[in-house]
């Protein structure tokens, strides 16, 4: 390969939310370089640093750039990566280094845009974009166009190094994976739930995801299996290996008995907030996150959250869904790459003895009254008995 061919062996890593965090700052800088190295683990790379308000990642000899970027590219926290090449800090130098790498490209526009963090080098960014601009105008008589340019050279001028680089690749935003402690997250195998999921891995909840199935009745298998390759979509972008599943459909075959048919669904959804939230409590979480709509379905009312709050306690229940409409959780999903395995076949646990008419606007006196009639802590009990926590797979992409 000619060795001005050879790829960069630098990523430069600017992260999103972190750079307004304060004196807070190291503690979100620990968290996602732990993150990163987690993410690139079985990739060739040499060395990951804290620099001046970004990150420096340094590759091994094989330069796996495409594999490593993808990795970035879905970690929270990260604003964008820039595959980079350093720079000397000598203009003239500057412009040598520079004119080899955009001899090797084809375009007829271009601009250089330049970050100078280290105020004393001896040329403003503005000088230096001039400078370093008539240099590579001169070498490729390409044209400058500020507005939409072909190509841009973006220099990056720090206290003690500088970087030049062509491209940016987006990073997902947010706060590291882990900064914001525990949350359960009720997966129910469906569209929204895992879109639910994500949202709270990109506000930098660890996830602690819970399924609950109608087993031993009805298609159950198949809906834990969606469970399980939902947990695995998301796991590229942060969550963890495992899955709570938990067989309530037993239990659901006596609400049945014993309730009014308009609330079942209802008395179904307060058991598992109640479930869901004690297996959150011994993991030491602090809230469960839901993939609720406002108004999408009969149970989603704000007459029916509400009752359904009730039950959770003083567990705040998170629903980062909830102005969202159908079509938008669609794309996120789509986006994220759960849709896919989201529409597959297999019962939600709710749609198991569904009634033909759900109640759309319940009182919590009329909902208490109905459980009053049922054991509901020896049902929270034996659900507890029966939950299992399974792991599940951690794949990443194939390297290179």
């Amino acid at each position: 390969m000619d060795a001005q061919a050879v790829p960069p062996q630098l990523i430069l890593i600017h992260y999103a939310e972190i750079g307004l965090k304060g004196e807070n700052r190291r503690f979100f800088e620990r968290q996602l370089m732990r993150n990163i190295e987690a993410q690139l683990d079985g990739l060739d790379v040499a060395g990951l640093k804290r620099m001046s308000g970004r990150l420096l990642l340094r590759l091994g000899e094989s330069r796996p750039v495409e594999a490593v970027t993808r990795r970035l590219a879905q970690t929270f926290g990260i604003a964008y990566v820039a595959p980079a090449y350093g720079l000397p800090r000598d203009v003239e130098a500057m412009k040598e280094v520079i004119g080899r790498r955009v001899r090797q490209r084809a375009f007829a526009s271009f601009k250089v845009a330049t970050r100078r963090t280290d105020k004393r080098f001896p040329l403003t960014s503005v000088e230096l974009n001039r400078e370093i601009g008539a240099h590579v105008q001169h070498l490729t008589g390409a044209a400058v166009n500020l507005r939409r340019p072909e190509l841009t050279i973006h220099i990056e001028i720090l206290y003690d190094s500088a970087f030049f680089y062509f491209e940016r690749i987006p990073g997902p935003g947010g706060l590291p994976v882990g900064v914001s402690g525990l949350v359960g997250v009720m997966l129910s195998g469906g569209i929204d739930s895992p879109v639910a999921a994500w949202y709270a891995l990109k506000r930098g909840c660890r996830v602690l995801p819970i399924h609950f199935h109608s087993g031993p009745f009805g298609n159950w298998m198949a809906a834990a299996d969606k469970a399980r390759a939902l947990v695995v979509r998301l796991a590229p972008w942060g969550a963890e290996p495992h899955l709570y599943v938990v067989p309530i459909g037993e239990i659901q075959r006596r609400i049945t008995l014993l309730a009014p048919a308009e609330y079942r669904v209802l008395l179904y959804r307060r058991l598992m907030v109640r479930v869901a939230g004690e297996l959150t409590r011994r993991h030491g979480g602090k809230a469960l996150v839901t993939g609720d709509n406002l108004g999408q379905v009969a149970s989603q009312t704000l007459e029916s959250l509400t009752v359904v709050n009730a039950a959770a306690g003083t567990m705040p229940i998170l629903r980062p869904l909830i102005g969202l409409d159908k079509q938008e959780i669609i794309e996120r999903a789509r986006a994220i790459g759960t849709y896919e395995t989201s529409i597959l076949p297999g019962e939600d646990c709710c749609s198991f003895l569904m009634p033909r008419r759900v109640a759309t606007r319940p009182t919590l006196e009329a909902i208490e009254e109905a459980e009053s009639r049922l054991d509901v802590a020896a049902m929270v009990s034996e659900a507890l008995d029966r939950a299992v926590l399974e792991p599940t797979p951690r794949p990443h992409p194939a390297p290179g």
